[in-house]
């Protein structure tokens, strides 16, 4: 039962917002999706006004908020958690920065030709042409491109000179296709924040606490608990507002007079947004469980233009993480371990484990035409006491972890015989959500068979199936390995012959998607036609990256957003359509 007093006090509160904004006549439009679209005059029933309204407090939230302010603009960011940061929080917080003061600094050169060659062969390589004036992008691809090379640096810099984003530069992290002929610029692209621990990777919650720091001195209000649930616009089709639920059901309305940034995070935790435009059985992910796709509902009605939303930044996750949607579960950024590999649900060794996490994770959809499955949409991964004892970490989401940490994915046996048996027992557990699989009554052998062949492999350091431990970020992600002088690989090394071993069942997952409305290289959210839909605006993965496919390097999730938080404030700052 409500508090009479309570009420009375909200009733007042509301009272007292509308007779300070005065109040007009509204119109209200028809709700669709289960979250609708408002008309209504600026003034009427608003509870509070800024000049922008910005809706998410991960990375693109905060940085749109105070690069606002530092326009001159008010602001409040609302965040439909219960804490700030977001996936941001979550991530090592490495942030990609083509053609950066340090690189400068170094002598290190990043033309910006050969940049956009190097991500159109990545995004593109069905229509990639050197010879082509875009280099087979579209226009829309290559002018958003161009956009993060022109503006990531000045976006960084602007943020460490404030005072909210220092950084440390990283100058031997390699692109994670540096090998490419097209990469003139293989290593130095990548920040971190400055307080950032060796590792790196508590770089996320350096970052949301300094970002946020700053924003809290700046005057920018953070509001905990407020699900934005409507879009509200003018008689006239501008967005000039938002309306927001908070913890306890209550409705507050609040008016932007320039913009309503969204930077909400992509569908990650939609299991219906995810099985229809995702291409692959994705099992969850380790982006933050409110990514709900909620931007997506929300701008459809308003004639938003989708565009990728079959795109993902992917990762391989925990089979038992991912279905118990642990909210504190991390991708495998590191698969961890020399004496440890891969096999499918037949005991066979089919994929390259060191490979980057976001090409890994495509790997697990190949699909066999003849047996009508996937024979590797579930993965085990096996290691030995060796690999235990030298490579064990809580961090990057690695499987194999140190005593008294969480270990519910690990499954041990003292013998391949036991460790097997209990594996077919995990698999059985799981039937339901992996389409019955099972592992094959040949299992047992044809692991046995898979690690001989693995383990001849390691004495001599070449992987002759796979070429594991070839490529310089395979080596990036290797982790902690027993250290072997000599040796040439250090990828790879023999799995014992005597137990005990362990093993983790592994699915394909997303750090977040990457597909949503389409924006301009302003932010703007475009419609159908291209154009924009007047004040409203959107950043990050809640909307569509025009990396496609790609996964460029470590940080090509953040370089980007921060480079677009700057564009896009900078635009709305300068959006006076709903001043008046």
């Amino acid at each position: 039962m409500a508090d009479p007093k309570r009420s009375d006090a909200g009733a007042a509160s509301r009272r007292r917002f509308i007779q300070h904004a005065g109040a007009t006549s509204a119109v209200a439009a028809a709700a669709t999706l289960g979250l609708s679209v408002e008309a209504a005059e600026p003034a009427q029933k608003f509870d509070e006004t800024f000049d922008m309204v910005v809706c998410g407090s991960g990375c693109g939230g905060l940085a749109s908020a105070l690069f606002a302010r530092w326009q001159g603009n008010s602001a409040v960011i609302l965040e439909k958690a219960g804490s700030i940061g977001g996936t941001t929080a979550k991530a090592a917080f490495w942030y990609w920065v083509p053609n950066n003061e340090a690189m400068k600094k170094a002598g290190v050169a990043d033309p910006k030709p050969d940049f956009l060659k190097y991500v159109a062969r990545l995004s593109n390589p069905q229509g990639y042409d050197a010879s082509h004036p875009r280099f087979g992008l579209t226009q829309w691809e290559y002018d958003m491109c161009e956009a993060i090379y022109d503006s990531a640096s000045p976006a960084a810099e602007l943020l460490a000179a404030k005072g909210a984003l220092p950084y440390r530069h990283c100058p031997d992290v390699p692109d994670y296709f540096s090998e490419l002929p097209e990469d003139k610029a293989p290593k130095g692209r990548v920040l971190v924040p400055a307080g950032a621990i060796p590792s790196m990777s508590d770089g996320g919650l350096v970052a949301v606490r300094t970002m946020s720091t700053k924003a809290r001195q700046e005057g920018i209000p953070i509001r905990t608990g407020m699900r934005v649930v409507k879009i509200i616009q003018s008689p006239a089709g501008r967005v000039i507002g938002v309306e927001a639920k908070d913890e306890l059901g209550a409705t507050v309305r609040l008016r932007a007079r320039k913009a309503v940034i969204f930077a909400t995070g992509g569908f990650t935790h939609n299991v219906e947004l995810r099985k229809n435009f995702l291409n692959g059985p994705i099992y969850g992910g380790c982006a933050t469980p409110s990514n709900e796709g909620d931007f997506v509902k929300m701008a459809g009605p308003l004639g938003a233009q989708l565009r990728n939303m079959n795109y993902a930044w992917s990762c391989p996750i925990p089979l038992e993480k991912a279905v118990a949607r642990d909210g504190s579960m991390s991708g495998m950024f590191s698969v961890a371990g020399d004496s440890m590999l891969f096999v499918n649900k037949y005991g066979r060794r089919t994929v390259n484990e060191k490979l980057q996490y976001n090409e890994l994770a495509q790997t697990f959809f190949e699909w066999d035409g003849a047996k009508a499955e996937y024979p590797d949409l579930v993965r085990v991964a096996v290691w030995d006491q060796r690999s235990q004892q030298n490579s064990a970490s809580a961090e990057y989401g690695r499987l194999i972890v140190p005593p008294g940490t969480d270990d519910r994915h690990v499954i041990k046996g003292n013998t391949l015989a036991e460790l097997a048996r209990a594996i077919d027992e995990r698999f059985a557990k799981y039937a339901g959500v992996i389409g019955g699989a099972r592992p094959s009554p040949d299992f047992l052998a044809n692991l046995q068979a898979s690690i001989t062949r693995f383990n001849g492999f390691a004495k001599t350091g070449k992987d002759l199936d796979f070429k594991r431990g070839e490529r310089a970020v395979e080596l990036l992600f290797n982790g902690d390995v027993k250290d072997e002088p000599g040796r040439a690989n250090p990828t790879m090394w023999p799995l014992s012959d005597t137990g005990p071993y362990y093993a983790a069942l592994v699915v394909s997952g997303t750090l977040d998607t990457k597909g949503g409305p389409k924006t301009d290289t302003h932010g703007r959210v475009l419609d159908g036609s291209d154009k924009p839909i007047p004040g409203l605006y959107g950043v990050g993965n809640c909307v569509a990256s025009a990396s496609g496919r790609a996964y460029w390097a470590g940080g090509a999730t953040l370089g980007p957003i921060i480079a677009f938080s700057y564009r896009t404030a900078n635009a709305a700052s300068a959006d006076a359509g709903g001043a008046a």
